[in-house]
């Protein structure tokens, strides 16, 4: 039994979809951000990085939702959550890496600039930076990197649920999704889905 810490609006919202699409056995324990439940002496001892997901396996803790959503295709290779080849899969791994990053410290930036400055002038700039960034960001997936009808192609893989989540961040960072039609199109692929659909509903309860 796998447990998954995760916070909702967060990018452990991906794991969270992979591992249901594994079929995995798992638990989920949602993380109290506003009341700063990440940085209790608690979740310290299980991730010192203070930061979701954090999956928690009999071998031990892993972090950092790349690393998680290999783990989880290697783990549970029936449910085919990832490219046998392996020049596909590290494609795969390069464009999961691509999300965290890149597209992930940009989005960043709008809320958490103390992480790169001290100057409170400095906050406000890195924040109006964001729309461009990640508009450019995803003009990238959109044109190069997403190719239809999922990530990699025609097979559905662990890049998609990643994709999906981040995704889901572009209208608050001011990015018009109508200017990106196959994205927009695979997040409605994605909703259709029984484990992003199951995984969703469970998040407002």
């Amino acid at each position: 039994m796998f447990k998954l810490y995760t916070a909702p609006g967060t990018c452990a919202l991906a794991s969270h979809i992979a591992l249901e699409e594994a079929g995995a056995p798992y638990s989920a324990e949602r993380l109290d951000f506003k009341n700063s439940q990440q940085t209790t002496a608690e979740y310290l001892a299980i991730n010192p990085k203070g930061r979701v997901p954090a999956l928690v396996t009999e071998q031990g803790t892993l972090t950092e939702t790349p690393a998680i959503l290999a783990f989880i295709a290697s783990s549970f290779p029936k449910a085919k959550l990832a490219p046998e080849d392996s020049f596909a899969f590290a494609q795969a791994q390069s464009f999961n890496s691509y999300l965290c990053s890149t597209v992930h410290i940009n989005h960043a930036h709008k809320m958490r600039g103390y992480r790169w400055a001290v100057d409170e002038t400095s906050f406000a700039d890195m924040k109006r930076k964001v729309p461009e960034t990640m508009a450019a960001s995803f003009a990238l997936i959109e044109r190069d990197m997403l190719k239809g009808p999922w990530v990699m192609g025609e097979q559905y893989t662990i890049c998609d649920p990643y994709l999906y989540t981040i995704s889901g961040w572009l209208e608050g960072d001011g990015v018009d999704l109508a200017a990106l039609p196959k994205v927009a199109a695979h997040r409605r692929r994605m909703e259709e889905r029984p484990a992003a659909q199951k995984v969703l509903a469970d998040l407002k309860r």
